[in-house]
């Protein structure tokens, strides 16, 4: 059994100088899509006990059909996340299903340290909050 989804922001991360000089460097610049950025926001929240599933009714419905398909991937890894990403910066935010009796505050509290720890891990950025 599972509560309705509640729309989590989860962090919102900018760059310190020293990983803007090392992503940009005479060799080139580099940039991260908001495609990676989802894709690491959506399996550290899934990492977390007490997520359900992710994403609003129709995003799981769509996901559960495809799924359904041979040869499908079934759903996306990043569903259920919304992520804004600038040159050295992203704001993301979570859409989860939470299990029953799972506190949410808690698990609230649980997926943004989560989230925000491998994008900064991944990303190089560090959170402004």
């Amino acid at each position: 059994m599972s509560t309705p989804s509640s729309s989590t922001p989860v962090t919102s991360t900018k760059a310190s100088e020293e990983t803007k000089s090392a992503l940009a460097t005479s060799a080139g610049k580099i940039t991260v899509a908001d495609g990676v950025v989802s894709k690491i926001a959506g399996l550290s929240a899934r990492e977390i006990s007490g997520v359900h599933a992710m994403g609003v009714g129709s995003a799981r419905a769509f996901g559960a059909i495809k799924q359904r398909i041979p040869g499908s991937s079934g759903p996306s890894v990043s569903q259920g996340v919304s992520v804004e990403v600038g040159e050295t910066q992203a704001a993301i935010d979570v859409d989860v299903v939470i299990e029953y009796g799972v506190s949410v505050a808690d698990l609230g509290r649980s997926i943004q340290r989560n989230v925000k720890q491998a994008v900064e891990r991944m990303t190089g950025w560090r959170s402004l909050r």
